[in-house]
């Protein structure tokens, strides 16, 4: 089943968008979507990560926000 755009094929700006489109609609779905939704939902995000870390892969981390010493 297709689950929307292939991210490789997204500007930076629509990639964005589509991130934070599913971020919001997280809570949503796994509460109240059926479980179709909710593995497309898993895959598509996995899927704009993945692009996202394969644009940035030396992404800022900031160390105020790590858990234990990596």
């Amino acid at each position: 089943m297709e689950t929307g755009i292939d991210p490789a094929s997204l500007s930076e700006d629509d990639l964005f968008r589509e991130l934070s489109s599913l971020y919001r609609a997280r809570l949503a779905t796994l509460r109240h979507g059926p479980d179709a939704a909710l593995s497309n939902h898993f895959k598509r995000t996995a899927d704009l990560e993945t692009e996202y870390i394969t644009r940035y892969p030396s992404r800022e981390v900031d160390t105020d926000r790590l858990t234990q010493a990596f």
